[in-house]
């Protein structure tokens, strides 16, 4: 008989990261780092500011706010916002011992998330219900949990798991809730372990688990043939839902190319019809999650940034908005969550920038961090002193330091 999916993820946790994929991991951290400082003077921060003195706890309100967080495609949610305040939130902990639990944490988020599946995304957020697994075993490992403790956290955090997509056709903070609910919650089950609390190791599977509860043909936990499922994590270049990614990378191409002319003509896969077919956006909200908006924004001439999908903005692009048809190619959603593709005017890209296949740079990575900075209202010397830190310190104390400053 073998051991429960949990007890098995566990052991695979309790391997020790090697050199490269903490590195991999700072990278990460810059880019959440960037997400966060983007974020500052959202309606979200100011309720973060309210809920918590604590630093960590009020960038959980932040680290999504803009649309640009990591994510992984076939799990198809975002670590970096859940795993990141986990990882920082005990401060006695050493930069290694951070950078540690965050590849853990990565690993137990993304495996599950792998698991349960495109039936659980319909209904679903992943990015809060495979969070709190990430979230438990992110604090977890930075406070030296064994294997054994690791399972019993994930089982009372997965017994809790939850985040309905209903909040997606509302102007709400639920999505913020959502993170800040995977993090507390994930946090708060590994405490009570490390004081005595078991868990059911069984959870995912068992005849009234996660998966009879919310998916209908639940996969094998994710694993990636690069050891650790970090790298496999795409970075997100532009402001907008990942679903409008390809589309927008396909209308860059076009315009590289002095091709990008109306009438645009976009086809990709269902999902991101579902998510951002909005050919009237009314708020930013919408407009980071429409299509024809982001193909207007490219066509206009810029860049896909935050002010890119203001309502000045879309006051702005009504008319080129109004030259932008979408429709499904089922080819398109065959490859789909392995692939995000999209075909514009004709030219069609199966991987987007920012894809492990496509990977963009650590100087792209340092510029997301200017943009987002100067976006969120900090000196260039703030991303400068990000960048320093979060890719070259040793010293935890100053990412804490960093993080009082931007969010005092």
């Amino acid at each position: 008989m073998s051991a429960p999916l949990l007890t098995q993820l566990s052991t695979r946790l309790a391997r020790q990261p090697a050199e490269s994929e903490k590195q991999r991991a700072r990278l990460h951290l810059l880019d959440w780092l960037a997400c966060v400082a983007g974020a500052r003077s959202s309606v979200a921060g100011e309720l973060g500011a309210i809920i918590s003195p604590k630093p960590w706890e009020k960038a959980t309100y932040l680290g999504n706010v803009l649309e640009m967080d990591d994510v992984h495609r076939a799990a198809l949610l975002h670590p970096g916002p859940v795993i990141w305040p986990a990882a920082l939130s005990l401060p006695s902990a050493s930069m290694e011992q951070r950078l540690n639990s965050a590849v853990r944490g990565y690993e137990a988020m993304i495996a599950v998330g792998s698991a349960l599946g495109q039936h659980h995304y319909a209904h679903w957020h992943p990015t809060s219900t495979a969070g709190v697994f990430g979230a438990a075993v992110a604090f977890g490992s930075v406070i030296g949990f064994a294997a054994v403790e690791l399972a019993n956290a994930m089982g009372n955090a997965g017994s809790v798991a939850g985040g309905l997509w209903h909040m997606r056709h509302d102007d709400v903070l639920t999505k913020q809730w959502h993170i800040y609910h995977a993090v507390r919650t994930g946090r708060d089950a590994a405490m009570h372990v490390h004081y005595g609390a078991t868990g059911p190791q069984a959870l995912l599977e068992g005849p009234q688990g996660l998966f009879a509860a919310m998916t209908q043909e639940p996969g094998p936990l994710g694993e990636s043939a690069n050891g650790w499922l970090i790298h496999d994590v795409s970075f997100k270049p532009w402001a907008a839902c990942r679903h409008a990614h390809p589309a927008i990378d396909c209308a860059l191409e076009l315009q590289a190319a002095g091709k990008l002319e109306a009438p645009f003509k976009v086809e990709t896969y269902a999902d991101a019809l579902t998510f951002c077919d909005r050919p009237d956006p009314k708020t930013e909200h919408d407009a980071k999650f429409s299509l024809q908006h982001a193909v207007a924004v490219i066509a206009d001439g810029r860049g896909a940034e935050p002010q890119d999908f203001t309502s000045e903005a879309i006051a702005a692009l009504a008319d080129l908005r109004a030259q932008v048809s979408v429709s499904e190619d089922p080819a398109i959603t065959a490859r789909y969550p392995a692939n995000f593709g999209a075909r514009v005017n004709g030219l069609e890209l199966a991987d987007t920038r920012g894809d492990p296949e496509r990977p963009v740079d650590e100087a792209a990575i340092i510029a997301k961090m200017h943009t987002l900075a100067a976006w969120g209202g900090l000196a260039a010397s703030e991303a400068d002193r990000a960048a320093e830190i979060a890719l070259h310190s040793d010293d935890a104390a100053e990412l804490d330091r960093l993080l009082e400053d931007w969010l005092p």
